[in-house]
């Protein structure tokens, strides 16, 4: 069973983004032909969702991404010592940003197998992780 980690961009993408960006998630989240994966994400990623609507008085749009987050369907992963550690590797070796060590991080040390994202600077070796880019 795939064990998927959504970078923010994904769930921003899915909650308020172009319709037909949104459709391609929601497909790829409940495919017909097999199993559903399952999904997690991180504190992280909800700080990064929230960040917008709390910027423009949106408290529709903020309730919104609430809901999303406290959906039973999804598991969050914690920030313990070793995504730290791997986030400090992966940022000296592969990764540009913190945050997006982190969110890696997050994925591998949380046993996910695949990282969905629209960043397609994003590179970490093959065996660690597979990174599906939505576009």
């Amino acid at each position: 069973m795939a064990r998927v980690y959504l970078d923010s961009c994904i769930v921003i993408y899915l909650i308020e983004g172009p319709e037909s960006l949104s459709r391609q998630i929601q497909s790829a989240l409940r495919p017909t032909e097999s199993e559903p994966p399952v999904v997690l994400f991180s504190d992280l990623t909800r700080l990064e969702c929230r960040v917008g609507p709390r910027r423009k008085g949106d408290s529709s749009l903020l309730r919104r991404f609430d809901d999303f987050f406290a959906s039973q369907d999804l598991q969050k992963l914690a920030f313990e010592s070793p995504v730290f550690d791997l986030a400090t590797e992966l940022r000296a070796s592969h990764v540009a940003k913190t945050p997006d060590a982190l969110h890696l991080a997050a994925a591998m040390t949380g046993g996910c197998n695949e990282f969905w994202t629209n960043d397609g600077r994003l590179h970490v070796p093959a065996d660690q992780i597979a990174i599906r880019i939505f576009s």
